[in-house]
């Protein structure tokens, strides 16, 4: 008898990592011959927010996985994955990249115009915003490689978060914005990966009614 299918997530661009098309939702993909975890096997991870660190794209999946070879903290290869349902998460990681950018802006000097871009996320200021945070990330990392200070160090991380999300264009570039944020104010660490969790399941409940 089969094993019982578990929840998992698994980010895509337009097609699978390997350039084959995505399959349909509710059809298994197999995999046959041997399981090496990043190299060969059906990926997913367990949380949506540790699929974010792998995404190569903004459709994310939430899949079933059936025969787990291997696992680690923040993936898993299996032989057998079937997509239950997809959504574009491209504003929401953008958002979340801002955000968490955002969280730390008051740790150094942020211009008043990448300060609204995070806010808001008008298009029309990003070009301004894209400026101001190479400026602002320029100016704090220089600071910190003068003074070695943490205080120091926390603007420079927390300029960089602002500079990432600025910047971003693909889903991998907000996990860096959440990493700079995290290095800049460790304490919003967790609830960030808890936001961006909830955040998604809303958006599949919803789209599971659209």
């Amino acid at each position: 008898m089969k094993e019982k299918p578990e929840i998992a997530y698994h980010f895509t661009g337009n097609k699978l990592r390997n350039g084959r098309p995505l399959p349909a939702i509710g059809e298994w993909l197999v995999e046959t011959g041997e399981i090496r975890l990043c190299e060969r096997g059906l990926h997913a991870s367990r949380t949506p927010f540790q699929a974010l660190s792998f995404a190569p794209g903004f459709k994310l999946h939430k899949v079933e996985v059936r025969e787990i070879v291997t696992e680690t903290d923040d993936k898993l290869v299996a032989r057998q994955r079937k997509i239950l349902m997809t959504i574009d998460a491209k504003d929401l990681i953008l958002s979340f990249a801002r955000k968490q950018a955002l969280s730390v802006c008051h740790l150094f000097d942020c211009p008043p115009v990448l300060k609204k871009w995070l806010e808001t996320g008008d298009e029309s200021t990003r070009k301004g915003a894209k400026d101001a945070a190479t400026a602002a990330y320029a100016a704090a990392n220089t600071a910190y490689t003068y003074t070695g200070a943490a205080y120091a160090y926390a603007a420079a991380a927390a300029a960089y978060a602002a500079h990432a999300a600025a910047y971003a264009t693909a889903a991998y570039t907000a996990y860096t914005a959440y990493t700079a944020a995290a290095d800049a104010d460790y304490a919003n660490k967790k609830k960030a990966v808890n936001t961006f969790n909830q955040a998604v399941e809303e958006a599949f409940r919803v789209g599971s009614h659209s």
